[in-house]
């Protein structure tokens, strides 16, 4: 089972595809670390996110706790606090990873992020860990098709580094306060998910081949057509909001609170009738959400599923090496 600890809604940037810095979440308020060890022991995964996790002046503390429960852990930030995530990293080293978001190149990251030398500063905090030897650092891009031009490069940059390479899309839900993300031109962000899944086909690294069917998803996500493979959060994955909630998932429209760690233990929120009453409307949702952190379960689960994807595309890459065209993760039996 994964886990995404949201531990904040404060923070320093005003992205254009998230209103989540308009609605902050008091300090006050905010779990404290000790609400970690209500956590199951042995997660699979725990992202650690926001707002900017490194507004919180406790994150050594949370990372510590976290560490404890998974066999993985990576945080989400923008980047911009340099010192604050180098000091962290020069605690935990290796234990852990990072994704600095980046939106594009630095006038349309700066842009769209709405934070002055943005983009630099981003560049920073992955160079100086770069340089410190952690493995598990690399970029994370939100794309539209305000910023869709640039993820080719960014790519690009990412790998020449030799760092990892994130991919989003722009979605409407209570979380980040908005409804109002919408594409001008569907097949422009479309055929940017599947030029970078062509890319990540060509190279010897079998993850790789594996984000290229992630990102064919993002591809079918930016058309408006169904998720490629169900999603199960609330069963395979939960979040934990800054009030300390257990939510299935942050991209319904509302909401939906399994339970309160402050209030009962992680063991009887999860096997609750509310909990089940979750699951069943997970069940009937249409959003059709192709997140990584309710794809990756899925793919895991369904091994088989990519699995036969990536066999099938990988040779057709090999023998059409300039032709920039993935199959449909969905075929036509599915």
């Amino acid at each position: 089972m994964e886990a995404c600890l949201i531990v904040t809604y404060r923070c320093n940037a005003k992205c254009y595809m998230c209103n989540t810095w308009k609605n902050p979440s008091r300090k006050n308020e905010e779990f404290s670390p000790e609400l970690v060890d209500k956590l199951p022991a042995d997660l699979d995964f725990i992202n650690i996110t926001g707002g900017e996790p490194f507004l919180r002046s406790d994150i050594e503390q949370i990372v510590s706790k976290a560490l404890a429960k998974t066999k993985r852990l990576v945080i989400s930030s923008n980047g911009y606090f340099t010192e604050r995530i180098t000091s962290l990293f020069q605690k935990f080293g290796n234990k852990i990873g990072i994704r600095v978001s980046i939106e594009g190149l630095p006038a349309a990251n700066d842009e769209l992020r709405g934070i002055k030398n943005g983009f630099d500063h981003g560049l920073r905090t992955l160079t100086t860990l770069y340089g410190m030897g952690i493995k598990d650092i690399g970029f994370g891009m939100t794309v539209s098709d305000r910023n869709a031009d640039d993820m080719i490069e960014l790519y690009r940059l990412a790998s020449a580094m030799g760092l990892e390479f994130a991919t989003a899309t722009t979605h409407n839900s209570y979380y980040f306060h908005t409804n109002d993300n919408k594409y001008k031109d569907q097949e422009k962000v479309a055929k940017a998910f599947e030029n970078i899944a062509v890319e990540l086909l060509k190279t010897s690294k079998p993850k790789n081949w594996f984000r290229a069917y992630f990102n064919m998803g993002l591809a079918r996500k930016a058309r408006g057509q169904r998720r490629a493979l169900p999603c199960e959060v609330g069963t395979d994955m939960f979040f934990v909001d800054p009030g300390g909630n257990v939510l299935p998932c942050n991209g319904s429209d509302h909401p939906m609170i399994m339970g309160n760690l402050h209030e009962q233990d992680f063991d009887t929120i999860w096997k609750s009738e509310q909990s089940e009453k979750i699951r069943q409307m997970v069940k009937n949702c249409d959003k059709q959400c192709w997140m990584i952190g309710s794809a990756s379960p899925a793919m895991k689960k369904r091994i088989f599923v990519p699995l036969k994807w990536v066999a099938m595309n990988k040779l057709k890459v090999m023998k059409n090496k300039d032709q920039n065209i993935c199959l449909d993760p969905i075929g036509p039996t599915q």
